[in-house]
């Protein structure tokens, strides 16, 4: 195999990797779910010292041609190579009305492994960019990515630019301190964010958490536990809620420095990242069926099993009070509540001690009113007593963790193909087999042992995923990408880019609830907006990009886009009605 014929690997770092610091996912997040990646990553970090530096394996140059233009020239290391599709080109000071125009060279056709059919550069890449008539000073920001055909790719790198077209000069500079604006992003958004104190992002943030508990994700897992705060003794009561707090807090802290790191390492992700990895899907899927057994009555996992986060931990009083905190934050992670959005992405802009105090308000917020019901002998009072009814409750609340499951199975089988799917049903049948036989004597203990190994190695089973050129979309809706969106908004077309995910529980509710009605397919019809989605199911660092730029940090995100290119666009709510659509539509109606 030739040098350019070989199949790079890409070395990322795994959003799932610190989520198995909790202990709740288990061999999912480290073993089968991803045993083809992880043994590439194992053998790649093996050999990384051996790679050069990006910055020395793909040298930039600049220049301003005599005709005024911009002239971008990578030397391309011998065994490196560069993507076409990669190269971004964005002014960041000052702002331009319209997006650059850039020319690049015939470029070499490549299979490659996770990008499919690309185009490529080897030894150079010679790229001219059109500059603005009046333009005299820019500062720019060149992203580029590459690998190395020995089993590398590195992250997308990003380079600074001061160009000055009087004195026809580019040299390098840091990064502009003015907000990232293209034309994608709104000022209002910016504006938004410059205007957001500490101490408003702390309140949107608690109350963000406090919604979370009503989420369909959430809502199951605590109901039990507030129940049997209705007998006992009350200081007894105390101590578990403040457990559960420390457990909820703690793992919002976590997943905010996890969070932090990535992002400080060039990769952007943002709040539900985790479940772009089918490996930890997998692993929600059989902790639901898990949870849903026990609560049938199928599976018993001790005497102790007062709650489902205390069952999980196998943990004794207060500890399963903190693992139960810890697993409604990791089962929350599909949802985004109202105020949410604003708080993160103001936080992820911030020095590391404020996002952590604002991801620490969410938290907090979250575990309110619990640690308010186990304090107030007032609100334990409007509990209703213990009785027998309590036992037909926790069978009718396991359907909707086993309803969860099966959903958790379709956003796999959407992300690795249907194989996915499949075998991640066969194993929660497995899974179900083994722990009910368990309890048998020695040959069933043995064949139980067997058939939970058979689930897990199902769990690992990766199918076949779908390419965009598969996914089938409404009539009238078109596929995300910045070239798209340029063009559509250069032409006068007004635009409403839906951000989403199969794994994004809000957002497929305001699909079906709004969206995605014949009444609103008419409105957009109507207004002449184009609908256009961008699905972030996948990791895919452009729409990373720009959720960022338009000061969020977890989807859904809906912006509104005018026909005018001078018109500041709108950025709705996480929570849609018929009424907020509609007002937006008539206002862009042409």
């Amino acid at each position: 195999m030739t040098g350019k014929d070989a199949k790079p690997t890409i070395i990322r770092q795994r959003a799932v990797s610190g989520f198995s610091l909790l202990a709740l996912m288990g061999i999912f997040l480290f073993g089968s779910a991803h045993s083809h990646s992880q043994n590439s990553l194992a053998a790649a970090l093996q050999q990384q010292s051996e790679f050069l530096p990006v910055r020395e394996a793909y040298r930039l140059d600049g220049a301003i041609t005599p005709q005024g233009e911009l002239r971008l020239y990578w030397q391309i290391t011998q065994g490196y190579y560069l993507y076409q599709h990669a190269f971004r080109i964005r002014s960041e000071a000052p702002a331009l009305s319209q997006p650059l125009s850039v020319a690049f060279p015939p470029a070499i056709e490549k299979t490659d492994e996770f990008f499919g059919e690309v185009s490529v550069y080897y030894d150079e890449a010679d790229l001219t960019v059109a500059l603005p008539d009046n333009a005299q000073q820019l500062t720019l920001a060149v992203t580029y990515q590459g690998c190395a055909d020995a089993g590398l790719c590195y992250p997308p790198e990003t380079e600074y630019l001061a160009v000055d077209v009087s004195a026809s000069s580019v040299s390098p500079t840091e990064r502009s301190a003015a907000p990232l604006i293209t034309t994608a992003v709104p000022p209002a958004a910016t504006a938004d964010a410059a205007d957001m104190t500490l101490m408003l992002a702390i309140g949107l943030a608690f109350l963000g958490g406090v919604i979370l508990n009503a989420m369909p994700c959430v809502f199951p897992i605590l109901s039990l536990k507030v129940l049997s705060f209705a007998t006992g003794d009350p200081s007894e009561h105390r101590r578990h809620g403040l457990a559960y707090l420390a457990g909820v807090v703690c793992s919002f802290l976590l997943i905010a420095g996890l969070l932090i790191s990535l992002q400080s390492a060039g990769r952007w992700v943002g709040w539900g990242f985790q479940l772009q990895s089918t490996g930890f899907v997998m692993g929600l899927a059989y902790l639901f069926a898990l949870m849903g057994l026990s609560l049938s009555g199928l599976v018993l996992l001790g005497n102790r099993w007062m709650n489902l986060g205390a069952g999980l931990a196998s943990a004794p009083g207060t500890r399963g009070s903190f693992f139960t905190g810890v697993l409604a934050v990791v089962v929350a992670s599909p949802c985004t509540a109202p105020f949410m959005g604003s708080a993160l992405g103001f936080a992820l802009t911030q020095p590391p001690v404020t996002a952590l105090m604002i991801f620490a308000a969410l938290g907090v917020g979250m575990a309110a009113p619990m640690v308010a019901i186990s304090s107030s002998a007032a609100a334990r009072s409007w509990l209703p007593k213990p009785g027998a009814w309590m036992d037909t409750l926790k069978q009718v609340m396991a359907f909707p963790l086993y309803l969860t499951a099966v959903w958790l199975l379709w956003v796999a089988g959407k992300q690795s193909g249907v194989d996915t799917m499949a075998a991640g049903a066969a194993g929660l049948v497995l899974l179900a087999l083994g722990l009910t036989l368990l309890r048998g004597g020695t040959t069933a203990k043995a064949v139980g042992v067997a058939a939970l190994v058979g689930a897990v190695l199902l769990g690992g089973v990766r199918g076949t995923a779908q390419t965009a050129s598969d996914t089938s979309l409404r009539p009238g809706v078109v596929n995300w990408s910045p070239e798209s969106l340029e063009s559509l908004r250069a032409s006068g077309t007004p635009v409403f880019v839906d951000v989403t995910a199969d794994w994004c529980i809000t957002c497929l509710a305001n699909e079906q609830a709004v969206l995605f009605t014949d009444e609103m397919e008419l409105a957009f019809a109507d207004a002449g907006v184009t609908y256009m989605v961008a699905d972030w199911t996948h990791y895919d660092a452009a729409i990373g990009e720009f959720v960022r730029q338009h000061g969020r940090n977890g989807i859904p995100l809906y912006v509104l886009y005018a026909g005018d290119l001078q018109t500041q666009p709108v950025i709705l709510p996480q929570l849609l009605t018929r009424s907020i659509m509609m007002d937006a539509l008539a206002s862009v109606r042409r």
